[in-house]
Formats: structure tokens, sequence, C-alpha cells
């Protein structure tokens, strides 16, 4: 495993922690990685005939091209878009498009499960909900999930980037394995 390949794995663990607990993904976590990415690339490249940097230049340019539009139009939220940039900064453009399939099947499945437990609630005999709704009440009651909400201070919605950490993730152990680099 490479350094960047081993920085990448530290920082999206660190990313799905994060946008699963809280639905943030800190900046200073993506600007440190980036900063050691950078030197380790530069590096890499003033001491390797065969290191090739714009692949991970072409990484980040790429990465934030294609996810700015959906920030634009509000359908994912900025932190995304920086964390899939730095990936391809990390990993090179060639793992974008895998880590962002897997990432959006994830994420479908997340919102298909979501969409199909909603229609579900509807269904259920009353007895069942009223159970539901007392579980769910003593749920809230605890102090790790009311930190919880408290960290998130009202972000909702599909956590991205921890399907984007999980499939970045997931790239690095197969192309370790033998896979395509």
């Amino acid at each position: 495993m490479t350094a960047l390949s081993l920085l990448a794995m530290v920082l999206c663990l660190r990313i799905v922690i994060s946008d699963l607990y809280a639905r943030r993904v800190p900046n200073l976590w993506l600007l440190v990685a980036a900063g050691t990415g950078v030197v380790i690339i530069t590096t890499s490249a003033l001491t390797s005939s065969d290191s090739d940097p714009m692949r991970h230049v072409l990484g980040l340019l790429i990465g934030f091209a294609a996810l700015i539009p959906f920030y634009a139009i509000r359908w994912m939220g900025a932190g995304d878009v920086k964390f899939f940039a730095v990936v391809g900064l990390l990993l090179g453009w060639q793992a974008l498009l895998p880590v962002w399939i897997v990432a959006s099947l994830l994420a479908g499945v997340h919102a298909v499960a979501v969409s199909a437990w909603r229609a579900l609630q509807g269904l259920l005999p009353v007895r069942m909900v009223l159970a539901r709704q007392q579980w769910e009440s003593q749920l809230h009651e605890r102090p790790a999930i009311q930190r919880m909400h408290s960290a998130r201070q009202g972000r909702a919605g599909i956590p991205y980037a921890a399907y984007l950490g999980a499939a970045a993730m997931a790239w690095v152990l197969w192309t370790v394995a033998g896979g395509v680099r």
C-alpha cells in the first residue's frame, strides 16, 4: 500500500464516521489530507521518474467538476464535493468513476429503503405504530442519541460522503489486492 493509499484510507475512515454521526465533512481534515497528499505527490515526482503527478491533479479537478453541479442545484453539500475532489487528488482520476458509481448505488439503496420505510408506516396496524413511537421515544432519550442529534444541528439527508468514503476504501483495498491501478 502506498503512502497516498494509506492517507486516503485514514481520511475516508474519518469522513465516514463524521458523516454518519454528524452529517459533517470537516474542512480541516480535507485540508490536512490534501496538503499531505501534495507533499507526497511532489516528493514522488522529484525522486522517481515513473511518477505521474498529472493523474492526481486531474483527479482533483475532475472530482470537483463532476460534483459541483449537484451542489449548485442543492442536491448535495459542499463537503461532499470537496471530499470527492480530495479523493481524486489522493487516488488519481482513475478511481473516480468506480468510487462515484459504488457510492451512488449505496445512496440509491439508502433512498429506496427510507422511502419504503415511510410507505410501510401507513400500512402498519395501530398497535405497531404505537409500539414503534414508544420505542423511538425511549431511544431519543438516550444521551448518545441526543449528542448525535445535537452534533447534526438539524442536518438531515443521505450521508453521501460516507458512501464516497466507503467506496474509496473499497477501491484502495481492491487495487492493493491486485485489481486495476
